[in-house]
């Protein structure tokens, strides 16, 4: 289902297919279970993550490097029955687009963003990005990176996310069942996806290792939230963090 004409062009073994498939079949369960097909809204950014939009067979926007977020507030603006879902790389939500972000998450805007994280910018083949590790080296740093790199998820959740999570995108079904929770969430919800990238910075052997799926955790505690996105020695994955406040679309 959801199937398109377009050819696949990422690398074999990429991480975006496990977020590709994982998308598919959320939508299509949710469309099973009673939502319209019609009502769905894609949008991307730039780089390998914005390929996805043809991937997909609903109604879709390529938007501009970093801008997915206002173009998905505007969408929702225009008509708040569809259910809107953006996609960015690291490179695209964290650098370029971070203030649309935190400016999304402050306002509460009815709306989810997927990140495709995989610590590089690799369309530009290579260069370090804001999530890339201290020590990283690529085109823009070939002696390694010097700086230490941010953590998304806790930017977001000190901006007033409502809905914070990870997955991975090897681990597709648990992934799938993360993005349906986001899209019936109403308020500003985002999913930083691990999402290795076998050409320039491939981290399934240590992922695989270190990640763990989070069990029977308060969402609703942003202070156990801000502690659990902050583990390193293991990587936690699932819902950090969700609560239900007044949305920015309801004022208009």
């Amino acid at each position: 289902m959801l199937e398109t004409y377009a050819e696949i062009t990422w690398c074999p073994g990429c991480g975006n297919f496990g977020i590709l498939n994982a998308v598919k079949r959320a939508i299509s369960e949710l469309i099973e279970e009673g939502e319209k097909k019609e009502n769905f809204v894609i949008a991307s950014g730039i780089g390998c993550h914005a390929k996805i939009v043809d991937y997909i067979d609903v109604n879709s926007f390529y938007g501009l490097h970093g801008r997915v977020p206002p173009a998905l507030t505007g969408i929702k603006l225009a008509n708040k029955n569809l259910k809107v879902i953006g996609f960015a790389g690291d490179g695209d939500a964290y650098a370029e687009g971070i203030e649309h972000l935190i400016h999304s998450a402050k306002r509460n805007t009815d709306i989810m963003m997927i990140i495709h994280n995989n610590g590089v910018f690799a369309l530009t083949t290579g260069q370090f990005t804001p999530t890339s590790p201290k020590g990283f080296k690529g085109k823009s740093t070939p002696f390694g990176n010097v700086e230490e790199p941010i953590n998304p998820l806790k930017v977001l959740l000190a901006s007033g996310a409502s809905f914070v999570a990870r997955g991975y995108a090897a681990r597709v079904e648990h992934l799938k069942k993360l993005i349906k929770a986001a899209v019936k969430h109403k308020g500003f919800a985002v999913i930083d996806v691990l999402q290795p990238c076998i050409a320039f910075n491939n981290t399934y052997q240590i992922l695989n290792q270190k990640v763990y799926e989070l069990e029977k955790f308060d969402t609703k505690n942003l202070e156990e939230a801000m502690k659990k996105v902050e583990e390193k020695e293991r990587i936690p994955i699932g819902i950090f963090y969700q609560v239900e406040r007044e949305v920015f679309e309801d004022y208009f």
